[in-house]
């Protein structure tokens, strides 16, 4: 074989190469903290992940991940490009990461995001009640399952880990509500969010499992991306996210299964209070 010949199959194969690496570059790495179950993520992913692809020009794949810390380690260790955090899991990745991530829009709703007590016991009717009785928590790193709730059960006297009988994590806020009906706990703590979803598709009946104590509201859940992303690709995903118009279908069924009313904007600074709650809980180091 001429050396002319065998450089330009050499210089051929190394430029297929470079284009396949170019080529696998050019997705975006989606996830998002485990919050329900994973089918329902990925039903609740579809039609944004193929918007984003649509709007970015790139592929974009969903991985879902085990558990919360799994969520923050894959965005800080350049495994994942971006995820769909609560408050204090950001809170967590920015803390992990230095101040590396960027959190760019949230829900509407998530400017004022509250967390619900349940319970299908008539003698619980105030977070006094709880004391000597068995809690669900969500997730140990859930905002709306765990740390928030925490936070009012201390405001309001009560310390789940001496006052209580027992506490108990059930990893997802469904999973909480299940663990209510079925009798395992006298009560149990979650995001208002999925209790809305779960009463209006008749998941639970609000007749044996009812609200007693409805938190203030506190910024929550935002997507969050690494601060060396690309400049321009931030601005697209943002730009993606702020034009979802329920006034179009495609827009209508994306916000719908986001139970979001438009996308904003947010920053780092929105988080300072759930910062303050995780290091005052004893979940954050100060």
């Amino acid at each position: 074989m001429k050396p002319t010949f065998k450089r330009a199959l050499g210089a051929l194969a190394l430029g297929t190469l470079l284009s396949l690496s170019a080529h696998a570059q050019q997705v975006l790495r989606v996830s998002a903290i485990p919050d329900e179950a994973p089918t329902e993520l990925q039903r609740k992913f579809k039609p944004l992940g193929e918007y984003l692809a649509k709007k970015t020009g790139l592929k974009v794949e969903f991985t879902p991940v085990t558990d919360y810390a799994a969520s923050v380690e894959g965005l800080v260790n350049n495994k994942l490009d971006m995820v769909w955090f609560g408050g204090f899991t950001f809170v967590q990745a920015k803390d992990r990461s230095k101040g590396q991530v960027v959190p760019l829009v949230q829900r509407v709703e998530d400017e004022k995001f509250r967390s619900v007590f349940i319970t299908t016991s008539p003698a619980i009717t105030k977070l006094a009640d709880l004391k000597g009785k068995t809690l669900s928590f969500g997730s140990e790193s859930s905002t709306s399952g765990h740390l928030m709730p925490r936070s009012f059960l201390l405001a309001a006297q009560v310390d789940p880990d001496s006052d209580l009988k027992r506490i108990a994590f059930s990893g997802a806020h469904d999973a909480t509500v299940a663990a209510v009906a079925g009798g395992k706990v006298d009560a149990g703590a979650l995001n208002i969010s999925v209790w809305e979803k779960l009463v209006s598709e008749k998941k639970v009946d609000p007749a044996k499992v009812r609200v007693f104590y409805t938190t203030p509201g506190y910024y929550d859940y935002n997507w969050t991306v690494r601060a060396d992303m690309p400049a321009d690709l931030k601005k697209k995903i943002t730009d993606a996210f702020l034009a979802l118009d329920p006034a179009t279908p495609e827009g209508k069924e994306i916000l719908a299964l986001q139970r979001a009313t438009k996308f904003i904007p947010t920053k780092a600074e929105n988080y300072l209070a759930i910062e303050a709650a995780a290091k005052n809980a004893g979940l954050l180091k100060k």
